[in-house]
């Protein structure tokens, strides 16, 4: 008899998966099961919730119970799975337990803290449960601090400063979106965020957080003390891979999957933030829509490889659109850059002059799908 697919979480990945098989297959049996309420919100929308003043119940798209009507599948709530037996096809949580002819992981990823202490200080805004924990506490706060000056800290730096708080941008890199881009690009940014008001502090160490008389004190290592109602922490997320990895599944930065989303175990899968694919990380949108088609693909009999385009990354700064794609991060690029009232473009080429990477701003964005073709 057959005991179809179980699906781990009930973010995009997972909801996105369910979607794609339901397209090839309306009757193989699905169970998914989440430790949440498994209703659909958009997760990009945390990045403007205090500027358009949303709560994090108006976040909510559609139930749980009209998701499972809608799309013929069994949901399993509130429930943390704790264990995989592979060897018996079978995972384990909250003294149940479920058989599966496949089984998907798609765990997401977590925000990740500083090793400092009174870490426990701070908030992390990852999901629509984490925001109703402490929104209360954001909206009423005047001064925040944010901990990261990544995609994520300059996108809630802005939304912050439009919601009309103090803001202050603390990140140990010696520019902001360091990861994503060369100093002379990001700066563009780093200039507009400036003007609205947010005081930028990069090349900055945390040292430790503490309760003050009148908020929480977060000292740095250059020996500045910043006094603030809240801290968040925005440098980065991990993989949630620790049921992978006590399944005995090979796990690097985040579960290592091959070109089909297959895991080290026959008959697991991965999907999502939690998938490591050609030794990378991608938690973007378009990366998880086709990863979906193609899982969705295999787990009905197929043989399908994903195969990704150069992806194109758009950053939810509205003051000052931004949108890059390809090999942004590589330091032997050679980037040609020309600004203006319009905005901002930047090409970055190798040695070969062949383009490899680009960034546009603001005016200049319609640039982006014309050299995402020449990349």
């Amino acid at each position: 008899m057959s005991q179809g697919i179980v699906i781990i979480g009930s973010g995009f990945a997972a909801r996105q998966l369910v979607k794609s098989i339901r397209k090839l297959d309306a009757g193989v049996p699905l169970t998914l099961i989440a430790a949440d309420s498994i209703d659909e919100y958009n997760k990009p929308d945390l990045s403007h919730v205090m500027s358009q003043g949303q709560r994090a119940d108006e976040m909510t798209r559609q139930r749980a119970g009209e998701f499972a009507e809608q799309f013929n599948l069994r949901l399993v709530p509130d429930t943390w799975v704790t264990d995989i037996d592979a060897d018996n096809r079978v995972v384990k949580g909250n003294g149940q337990q479920w058989h599966y002819d496949s089984l998907v992981l798609a765990t997401g990823s977590s925000a990740r803290l500083p090793p400092v202490e009174g870490r426990e200080l701070l908030l992390t805004l990852n999901s629509q449960q984490e925001y109703r924990a402490c929104e209360s506490r954001l909206i009423d706060a005047r001064r925040v601090v944010i901990l990261g000056g990544g995609l994520i800290g300059c996108e809630l730096a802005m939304d912050f400063c439009r919601a009309g708080k103090q803001v202050t941008v603390v990140d140990n890199s010696p520019s902001l979106l360091a990861s994503l881009l060369p100093p002379e690009v990001s700066g563009r940014l780093q200039h507009k965020l400036s003007a609205m008001g947010i005081e930028i502090l990069t090349g900055q160490q945390l040292l430790m957080l503490e309760r003050g008389a009148t908020g929480l004190e977060v000292r740095l290592a250059s020996g500045r003390v910043l006094e603030v109602d809240e801290a968040i922490s925005a440098i980065g997320l991990h993989a949630n891979s620790d049921l992978a990895r006590r399944a005995g599944l090979t796990v690097n930065q985040g579960i290592v999957v091959d070109d089909g989303l297959r895991t080290s175990r026959e008959h697991i899968y991965a999907l999502g933030d939690c998938a490591e694919i050609n030794g990378r990380l991608m938690p973007f949108l378009q990366p998880i829509l086709l990863g979906a088609m193609t899982l969705a693909k295999n787990l009905l009999g197929q043989n399908a490889s994903l195969k990704l385009p150069a992806m194109l990354v758009k950053i939810k700064t509205p003051e000052l659109p931004l949108q890059l794609a390809g090999e942004t991060r590589r330091n032997d690029l050679n980037w040609q850059i020309s600004t203006g009232p319009e905005g901002l473009i930047a090409k970055g080429f190798d040695q070969a002059q062949k383009l490899c990477a680009f960034v546009v701003s603001e005016g200049q964005v319609p640039q982006a799908f014309a050299l995402l073709r020449e990349l």
